[in-house]
């Protein structure tokens, strides 16, 4: 694990719903991990009215947390959108969703950000297991990744690094039209693009996903829903305490994130009705409507 200080590079907007921010600093010559970089998550702290906060590498999270609520900054979560350069030269790229309406800091951070801004961040440094990277398909040859906006970097990083010879099925529900975005091409997965304009988050893919798998899927099913704040479920690891099954029973490996309700609603049709084996899924959400995160 690697905490250092990062400046911002440079700024675009690939699309209307994102801002994406080049990071660099000497340090990122120690970045890496050691196999693909899939969905690997980052931690990012974005400076409070104090400033950057001084803290240490092996205890940073207890130094972050004991610092004054009000003054300390804030921590979020993002997956890596790809990476540029090599040695000293090398530079994270971070693709930030502009959410309407009231912005968190992360996307305050971003639609304000110049060059030359800086933020700490968290990465993991080539030769140290930092965890972060929760796709993991093992032998599968076909396979399904479903998310919203805000997984759709770690859909792109996935699409770069797949598996040689893997077939499968992509479906991405953005906020508008323009948010369709040109993917890495990879042959035998076809992808499906649900922008929402306007729709209820995390109806359209749902439902496509209902027809493509064959269960009935409707807007009534969230009255009720329960959802688990911190759900997160992978082949090691289950928010819910779940039992969990080591070892896959066919050749199909599903990873499902976005917004918690959304995978909730797919985790129950996918595992509940269709009898998906828990070793060959992953469902993480990622944030959760009207509630803001911490971490």
């Amino acid at each position: 694990m690697l905490l250092t200080r990062l400046a911002v590079t440079e700024i675009t907007r690939p699309s209307p719903s994102f801002a994406r921010i080049v990071l660099g600093g000497p340090e990122l010559a120690d970045f890496g991990v050691d196999g693909p970089l899939f969905d690997q998550r980052i931690k990012l702290l974005f400076p409070g009215p104090a400033g950057l906060p001084e803290l240490r590498p092996e205890s940073w999270w207890t130094d972050f947390t004991a610092l004054p609520e009000e003054t300390r900054g804030w921590v979020r979560t993002y997956t890596i959108a790809d990476v540029l350069g090599s040695d000293e030269e090398t530079r994270i790229v971070v693709d930030f969703v502009l959410h309407p309406g009231a912005h968190g800091p992360g996307s305050g951070w971003a639609l304000a950000a110049e060059a030359g801004d800086e933020l700490l961040a968290v990465v993991p440094r080539r030769g140290t297991p930092m965890g972060g990277i929760e796709f993991a398909p093992g032998g599968a040859t076909r396979v399904l990744l479903i998310g919203d906006e805000t997984a759709l970097p770690a859909i792109v990083q996935i699409l770069r690094e797949l598996p040689a010879g893997m077939a499968g099925s992509v479906f991405i529900e953005v906020p508008l039209d323009g948010d369709c975005v040109e993917l890495p091409r990879v042959p035998e997965v076809e992808v499906t693009w649900l922008p929402r304009n306007g729709a209820p988050i995390g109806e359209l893919v749902v439902e496509a996903v209902g027809a493509h798998l064959g269960f009935a899927a409707t807007p009534e099913e969230v009255v009720g829903l329960e959802v688990d704040p911190d759900l997160w479920e992978t082949p090691v690891h289950s928010s819910s305490g779940e039992e969990l099954v080591s070892e896959p029973v066919d050749d199909r490996y599903a990873w499902i994130a976005g917004e918690s309700s959304l995978v909730a609603r797919l985790r129950r049709h996918l595992v509940g009705e269709l009898g998906l084996p828990r070793a060959q899924v992953a469902f993480m959400g990622y944030w959760r409507e009207g509630v803001a995160m911490r971490g």
